[in-house]
């Protein structure tokens, strides 16, 4: 029985050491206090929707740590040997397929499942620079401040740097465009962004998301062309026009109420339309002549100020779809703000995460551990297990680790999921014009992308968490409910 809830606020002593999976060394005996700083462990769990579902929707938020915790031993994630880390980068490579019995008896004998595991951490990363921790780019001047960066005073090594991730970027998108792979991601030292393939995320073409951008950066990308939309910016103003057209209703019906209709309103957004028509009743009231109409510049400041209030706010991400996504790419390559000019992360190019490999890439793995404790729980002590990942976690690693653990925990385990807070707005669904695409589609069009077929099936699905990201999941006979 899994008493996880209650298990945080009394966690006691831990009754082993720390083991790092893979063939990192043992850490030290620690006490609670430790422990508990070093996981960052929440003092209570947060509430779950009570409907159990099968699966849980696709989360397009990068993970920074996942915590995964069971009352059953993580054993099995323990010390792999040489032989099961090579089978599972030869997996990796392969995009083999690992299909798991629905419970495993024995999970720390299990080869199959150690060696999937390992499959399941592997990510590709450029630039590879090893002294430097590379994600999460936004907000990472202190970490990265004080590090050796020879390009930062150079410009020569700073464009031979550009040059090497140019060619990286155009391969990735080449394969994007294949369908050989899946999506990717661009993080810098402002923004993010996510490339996917025709087929994922309820779309029919490839599609980039931009989060979050500045009035500059969509004046730029304008002027060169790029066509986008700001999908959270106009279904603000769809609501607020159905909500005025509401409250027209209620006032001819109560006539009554006319005087307090607008008095909590909020200001609706400009549009262009009411830039027009907005001084028409004066022309009925015959006193246009008479009253000083706002002219063209103050029209031009007004949508000026309220298109720079929502500057790097998840409200000001930018949608590109089709053939503009080519047209991005070119503009990224050339644009100069992309890289920092000055700080810490001056002349250091964006990092390109992927899910598989390409021209330039470097092979890394998610860092894993389990540690082991006690918890009193009603006068009792209760063993306390959990399994620590710790990396960049893009949504393929997330449902193959779960899809893992539901063999090995027994259909029994929850999970604490930090996000990367600046790409949570990735899961708003952005295609709603676009009609979904059938299982059958995706797989003829996807079928060698580098996914499991049920990872794929998954992230194919249009966005449902909207602006929000998975916090936490949990599982109990073999059933999912999760907390955004």
């Amino acid at each position: 029985r899994c008493v996880l809830r209650s298990f945080f606020p009394q966690l006691l002593e831990p009754v082993c050491e720390d083991k790092p999976a893979g063939r990192a060394e043992p850490s030290e005996r620690t006490n609670v206090l430790a422990l508990t700083d070093d996981l960052h462990l929440p003092v209570a769990v947060p509430e779950v929707p009570s409907s159990p579902r099968r699966e849980f929707p696709a989360d397009w938020s990068i993970k920074t740590r996942l915590l995964f915790m069971s009352s059953q031993p993580f054993t099995w994630a323990e010390h792999l040997k040489a032989q099961e880390e090579a089978q599972g980068f030869a997996q990796h490579c392969r995009a083999a397929e690992t299909n798991l019995p629905q419970s495993i008896q024995e999970p720390k004998l299990s080869t199959e499942l150690r060696c999937a595991f390992q499959q399941s951490l592997v990510y590709w990363l450029h630039p590879s620079l090893p002294w430097l921790q590379l994600f999460p780019r936004i907000g990472a001047d202190r970490k990265i401040a004080g590090k050796a960066c020879p390009w930062s005073q150079d410009e020569a090594l700073q464009q031979v740097l550009m040059s090497d991730w140019s060619v990286s970027f155009t391969s990735l998108y080449n394969l994007l465009k294949a369908k050989l792979c899946p999506y990717f991601y661009i993080c810098t030292y402002q923004f993010t962004v996510l490339f996917r393939a025709a087929g994922l995320a309820g779309s029919d073409v490839i599609t980039a998301v931009i989060s979050p951008t500045t009035r500059g950066l969509r004046e730029a990308m304008r002027n060169e062309g790029i066509e986008f939309s700001l999908p959270l910016v106009e279904e603000s103003r769809t609501g607020k026009q159905k909500n005025s057209e509401v409250n027209l209703e209620t006032e001819g019906a109560n006539s009554l109420q006319v005087g307090n209709s607008t008095e909590d309103g909020e200001e609706p957004a400009p549009s262009d339309d009411d830039d027009d028509e907005s001084f028409s009743w004066l022309e009925e009231m015959g006193v246009q002549d008479k009253v000083k109409k706002p002219d063209a510049i103050s029209i031009k400041l007004r949508k000026e100020k309220h298109e720079v209030q929502m500057d790097h706010k998840p409200e000001s991400l930018a949608l590109v779809k089709g053939t503009n996504t080519f047209t991005l790419l070119n503009f990224l390559i050339n644009c100069k703000s992309l890289v920092a000019v000055a700080g810490p992360q001056a002349g250091l190019p964006p990092t390109l995460l992927s899910p598989v490999a390409f021209r330039g890439g470097t092979m890394q793995t998610l860092k894993a551990r389990s540690v082991n404790a006690k918890a009193r729980v009603h006068l009792a002590y209760e063993d306390i297990f959990s399994l620590e990942i710790v990396g960049p976690v893009m949504p393929h690693s997330l449902h193959s680790l779960t899809t893992l653990l539901k063999s090995a925990q027994r259909g029994a385990f929850s999970a604490v999921l930090y996000t990367h807070e600046p790409t949570a707005v990735f899961n708003t669904n952005l295609d709603n014009a676009s009609p979904a695409l059938s299982k059958e589609t995706v797989c003829k069009d996807l079928p060698t992308c580098g996914l499991h077929p049920k990872t794929l099936d998954q992230l194919s699905q249009c966005p449902a968490l909207g602006k929000s990201s998975i916090r936490f999941l949990e599982m109990k006979d073999y059933a999912y409910t999760w907390k955004s």
